[in-house]
C-alpha cells in the first residue's frame, strides 16, 4: 500500500517537474526564495497595524515567528524520523526530471517551505478577512505558488508538499486562536488595571 502511493507520488513528481522549462527556472527560483516575500509581509503587517493598533500588531508579530519556528521545527522532526530522500538525490530519477535549484540537501518529507508559507497564509487570512474578504483567497494562491515550486526546482515530491500544506494550515489556524485568546486576555488585563 505505502509502495504504491509512494510509486504514484513519483510519477506525479515527474510530471509536474518536467512541466518546467529553462525559461521559467530564474522565476521559481526567486518565487522559492523566502526573502523574495518579505515586501509582503512587510504590507500584510501594514494592513494589521492599520486594522488592529500597535499592540495587536506586536503580538501578531510574536505569534507570527513562533508559528514559523514552530512548522519549521515540525518539518525538521518529520525529516529526521521518516529519512525520505529529496527526489533530486536518488540516481534512478536524475535522467528523467528537471533539476532547477541552487543546491539539494538531505531529506525531504515534509516540505518547510510549503508548511510555512501555509501557516502564514492561514494566520494572516483569517486575522485580516473580516477587513479584506479576498485577502485570504489571494494568500492561499500565494501559498501554492510557493509549494509547487519546491516540485518545479526538483527538491520535493507532492506528497512532501501537502504533508506540509496540510500541517501548516493547522499550525496556522492554531495560533490565530492562540493570538485571539491573547488579544481577549490581554484586553481583560488591561480593563482591570484602569479601576
Amino acid at each position: 500500500m505505502i509502495e504504491e502511493l509512494l510509486a504514484y507520488d513519483t510519477k506525479l513528481f515527474l510530471f509536474l517537474n518536467n512541466l518546467g522549462s529553462e525559461n521559467w527556472d530564474g522565476f521559481w527560483r526567486i518565487v522559492t526564495h523566502k526573502f523574495t516575500w518579505s515586501p509582503l509581509y512587510v504590507f500584510l503587517l501594514y494592513l494589521v497595524f492599520r486594522k488592529y493598533g500597535l499592540k495587536t500588531t506586536l503580538l501578531v508579530m510574536l505569534c507570527a515567528v513562533l508559528m514559523i519556528t514552530a512548522t519549521d521545527q515540525l518539518a525538521n522532526v518529520f525529516k529526521y524520523r521518516f529519512e525520505r530522500l529529496r527526489p533530486c538525490n536518488l540516481p534512478e530519477l536524475k535522467e528523467t526530471m528537471r533539476f532547477a535549484a541552487v543546491r539539494c540537501s538531505g531529506f525531504g518529507y515534509f516540505s518547510a517551505h510549503a508548511a510555512s508559507a501555509m501557516a502564514a497564509a492561514v494566520f494572516l487570512g483569517l486575522l485580516l478577512k473580516p477587513y479584506y474578504k479576498y485577502l485570504p483567497f489571494v494568500l492561499l494562491f500565494w501559498a501554492v505558488l510557493v509549494a509547487y515550486s519546491r516540485i518545479y526546482l526538483g527538491v520535493h515530491y507532492p506528497l512532501d508538499i501537502m504533508t506540509g500544506m496540510f500541517f501548516g494550515g493547522l499550525i496556522g489556524c492554531i495560533f490565530y486562536r492562540l493570538q485571539k485568546l491573547l488579544r481577549v486576555r490581554f484586553l481583560f488585563w488591561q480593563s482591570r488595571k484602569t479601576f
